[in-house]
């Protein structure tokens, strides 16, 4: 279904109009990571590959359109809960007040995230060799026929009403009644077995047909398994409060705008030891906020500082248990990821603290 609906849709765009597709299709997840979150979009992220595959691209360009997008529109959300939501009910302020200048920053992201990713697309289609992931297995992810060939079925459209509607369920679940993953895990997993009776598939064909597919997010378990070891440890042995302390500890000795900056920056690095956005907002915020006072930064540039520290590294931390887990999806290396999205994350931040400077400046307030 997902094969016949991705060559149906690139069969009535057109080839000749991928660079369109790619633009728009990252604008989409990132919309996705904005209003549904980061682990709850893990199950939409191999769409973007077989997408990519199928005009010509590769996994890492799949995963550049998917995961950037999520990242970039997740880690920099208007709305983000578990950032400035927190953040603002620690600072007392009006809840997500200020969105609209978050907005514009993420949309200028995104859109520099968009043409990183052109680039790379014209790069392998001038020259396959271009390709960071050459040597990776795409078998199960590419279409199997000319476009041209393609066309959707009674059977396709059934299987893709069943894939929308658990869409709906989940999104219905996660916005009124705070599921997370259990729960979306619980739904897909409907999904994937209602669509295997549409599909008129017997039990123990579903049965090997999920595992099969579990298969590439093997060793993305293990590596989620043990970078939350990691976490636990650290967060018993209170380390992470340790090098949190001692990293904002230096903000009250720097001039205003270098400390702007250094906040977005301590953030980065206690995010490859707290991972998590809330766990990071109730360990520094307490701390970085009457630090942010003392400097003459509004509480809302302070939170700012906070989300870009947090939500642009997230785009690379090898401890974030979703990313790895929708790198597996991706079929992508970390390694090959990293080499990707290095010198996107680096023009990001450039740009991040460009606006963090100008809040500043603008006294960038609680509305």
């Amino acid at each position: 279904m997902l094969e016949n609906t991705i060559g149906s849709f690139v069969k009535k765009v057109g080839r000749e109009r991928k660079f369109t597709i790619v633009a728009i299709v990252t604008y989409v997840y990132g919309l996705l990571g904005i209003f549904v979150g980061y682990e709850n979009n893990i199950a939409l992220v191999p769409i973007a590959v077989v997408l990519s595959l199928a005009i010509g691209g590769d996994v890492l360009l799949g995963a550049a359109i998917a995961v950037g997008g999520i990242s970039v529109g997740f880690g920099l959300a208007p709305f983000n809960p578990y950032t400035v939501g927190i953040g603002h009910r620690i600072a007392e302020m009006p809840l997500f007040s200020g969105w609209e200048y978050r907005l514009l920053i993420v949309f200028v992201l995104l859109t520099i995230l968009v043409l990183f990713n052109i680039r790379y697309f014209k790069k392998i289609l001038d020259n396959q060799e271009n390709s960071l992931v050459r040597e990776v297995d795409t078998t199960g992810l590419t279409l199997s026929k000319d476009i041209s060939e393609y066309s959707m079925s009674h059977q396709d459209k059934s299987m893709l009403l069943v894939f929308l509607a658990g869409l709906g369920i989940m999104l219905w679940g996660v916005f009124t009644h705070g599921w997370y993953i259990k729960e979306i895990a619980a739904v897909f997993l409907g999904v994937g077995i209602v669509s295997g009776l549409v599909a008129r598939m017997k039990p123990d064909e579903i049965a090997e047909t999920f595992s099969k597919a579990l298969e590439p997010s093997a060793l993305a378990a293990i590596i989620i398994g043990l970078a939350q070891a990691i976490k636990v440890v650290m967060d018993q042995g209170g380390i992470s409060d340790t090098i949190a302390n001692a990293l904002v500890a230096n903000l009250e000795n720097l001039p205003t705008m270098v400390a702007v900056v250094y906040m977005s920056i301590t953030q980065s690095i206690i995010n490859l030891f707290i991972p998590g956005g809330s766990g990071q907002a109730l360990v520094t915020l307490p701390i970085m906020i009457p630090a942010g006072d003392m400097l003459g930064f509004t509480r809302q540039t302070t939170i700012l500082a906070f989300q870009i520290g947090d939500g642009l590294t997230n785009i690379m931390t090898p401890t974030l248990g979703g990313l790895m887990a929708m790198l597996g999806l991706c079929r992508v290396p970390f390694g090959k990821w990293v080499r990707y999205i290095a010198s996107f994350t680096g023009v990001a931040f450039l740009v991040s603290w460009v606006f963090l400077i100008i809040s500043v400046l603008i006294g960038y307030g609680p509305i």
